[in-house]
């Protein structure tokens, strides 16, 4: 069993910004991907940013320049740095992770999300 665990999220003015961190656990052989989520009130969850193995990212087209995915293989936790934060970036923030169990089976899961509110 795979567990995410989110964390950094929170209230911030309108122009600062937060750093998110997921961090993976249990019984993982190896994360392929790794990605943000993001889900705002009455909205389905949409892709933030995702970051293959080998450092490729991928952003969502709105949110370039402003948001930056990075990851640490080592301690299998994916970071998302936002800086110049609008009202519009409020909502929760999901981690995602998929790759390979000890078992050789794989696996793709959730972190429990964590809440980003910016106030204008």
């Amino acid at each position: 069993q795979v567990q995410l665990v989110e964390s950094g999220g929170g209230l911030v003015q309108s122009g600062g910004s937060l750093r998110l961190s997921c961090a993976a656990s249990g019984t993982i052989r190896s994360i392929n991907g790794m990605g943000w989520y993001r889900q705002t009130p009455g909205k389905q969850r949409d892709s933030v940013a995702r970051i293959s193995s080998r450092g490729i990212t991928n952003y969502a087209e709105s949110l370039k320049g402003r948001f930056t995915i990075s990851r640490d293989n080592a301690k299998n936790t994916v970071y998302l740095q936002m800086s110049s934060l609008k009202p519009e970036d409020t909502g929760v923030y999901y981690c995602n992770a998929d790759g390979i169990t000890i078992a050789g089976l794989p696996f793709a899961s959730w972190g429990q999300g964590t809440k980003v509110t910016v106030s204008s």
